[in-house]
């Protein structure tokens, strides 16, 4: 393996976890494209995770220092018979990631196996990055026939679940974290801005969850020819493409420009499938 292939993989590691593009069949399709063997590859694709994972550390740095704080001060609150003070903006948020964790893990857990054998699939792969552009597509156009639009104060611990759920889809090869969650968010009423900061809280702790039982799972497996120098360039190389990206991603929100994403993944997903069949 060169330093080219893992500058390229840490660039578009980063860059699709946080587009709903979806990481895992971008990965894949560039393992292929580049002629990396997947065994040779593993223990790299593991390692860019960490690099993802201080990206959303940077760009929500303030919510997830406070999302801990009040974790503590919640904990503390119960013990004293003083409940939850759901009342308040980051015992609100933590509550509801604690929630929305739940689900996911539970599906992570049970279907974890089964995934990882189809992983490079290009079917499944094409399959769905098409199902991920509709998503996209009818989420964003659902908005537009909803008249009241959650803040944070009015998402419930049935909306959690819900992006729990949507979260855990995400498990599939092709199919867009950023993309499931915030879709689901978008479906149940919550508004943009609410939808795209509860999406990316929430991806924290799985991709670290995630991370550390892939990292032991890699150690086993071998690191291959990967050396220290490539391998830190790959991480760093992923953070600076999930910083730009998860940047990017807010804005077209905001400015209504989520759909554009359905092009992408419909064509990429459509040239995967007739890939396949070849």
């Amino acid at each position: 393996m060169t330093l080219f292939q893992a500058i390229v993989l840490g660039i578009v590691q980063g860059i699709t976890e946080f587009l709903p593009v979806s990481s895992s069949g971008h990965l894949a399709l560039t393992q292929f494209f580049l002629g990396v063997p997947e065994d040779r590859v593993f223990f790299l694709t593991v390692m860019l995770h960490i690099g993802t994972l201080f990206s959303v550390l940077v760009v929500y740095w303030t919510d997830l220092i406070n999302i801990l704080i009040a974790f503590f001060q919640m904990c503390a609150d119960v013990i004293k018979g003083k409940g939850l003070g759901l009342e308040k903006e980051y015992h609100r948020l933590a509550f509801l990631i604690i929630v929305g964790t739940i689900p996911t893990g539970i599906m992570g857990l049970l279907f974890r196996d089964i995934f990882s054998n189809i992983y490079t699939s290009q079917r499944v792969i094409g399959i769905a990055l098409i199902i991920t552009g509709t998503l996209l597509w009818t989420s964003e156009r659902s908005q537009k026939f909803m008249s009241n639009k959650k803040e944070l104060p009015e998402m419930t611990w049935k909306n959690a679940v819900a992006v729990g759920i949507f979260q855990g889809f995400a498990i599939t090869p092709g199919m867009s974290r950023s993309g499931a969650t915030i879709s689901g968010a978008l479906f149940q009423g919550i508004n943009k801005h609410t939808a795209t900061r509860y999406s990316f809280l929430l991806s924290f702790p799985i991709i670290a969850l995630a991370t550390m039982l892939e990292v032991i799972e890699a150690i086993e497996v071998g690191t291959g020819d990967i050396g220290l120098s490539m391998l830190m360039v790959g991480i760093i190389t992923s953070f600076l493409a999930g910083v730009f990206a998860i940047r990017t991603l807010i804005r077209m929100i905001a400015q209504g420009k989520l759909y554009y994403f359905s092009f992408y993944t419909w064509a990429l997903g459509s040239g995967s499938l007739i890939l396949s069949f070849l």
